[in-house]
């Protein structure tokens, strides 16, 4: 069940807030809040409960269980933080097996723009105090993929309530 389509419109608006709020702070930090993970993984379990518990939540279920899995063995290698493994399967509770597809597509291409445009702007000449306070502009810092998996999110969502509108 693709939760942002059926829940309530003040949960999906939550659901958004918190993804916003995730993304602002892995740009500024390079990590994500364990409550802020919690919150979402939180609403996504409520929205369920509003919407009614149903038979076809197995596949939200499911794909939350594969992208834990996955994303810890990432994690494990270097590959993600562990902030944007929590985050990403806290999101993805939110989906089904198609709605998590689009979310996975929409992040990977949310994912690519962004590691473009971090590579350029890290190439600009910003003044020493603001790239001390702000990671994502340090040369060897990492990549807020935060930012990707809230882009991903937000599209697939938007894209998932102009379906069920139709």
């Amino acid at each position: 069940m693709n939760l942002p389509a059926m829940v309530p419109e003040w949960l999906f608006w939550a659901f958004i807030a918190l993804l916003a709020l995730a993304a602002v702070q892995d740009a500024m930090m390079l990590k994500i809040s364990n409550y802020i993970c919690g919150a979402v993984l939180l609403l996504g379990i409520g929205g369920a409960i509003a919407h009614g518990p149903q038979i076809a939540l197995w596949e939200n279920g499911l794909v939350f269980a594969i992208a834990l899995v996955i994303g810890t063995f990432l994690f494990g290698r270097g590959i993600l933080g562990g902030g944007d493994v929590k985050l990403f399967a806290a999101t993805v509770l939110w989906f089904d097996l198609g709605g998590a597809g689009r979310l996975l597509t929409w992040t990977a291409l949310a994912g690519g723009v962004l590691a473009v445009l971090i590579i350029f702007l890290r190439t600009l000449p910003w003044p020493d105090g603001l790239r001390a306070r702000v990671r994502v502009l340090q040369p060897k810092a990492g990549i807020p993929y935060g930012i990707a998996i809230a882009a991903g999110a937000i599209i697939a969502s938007l894209q998932l309530i102009a379906l069920n509108a139709a």
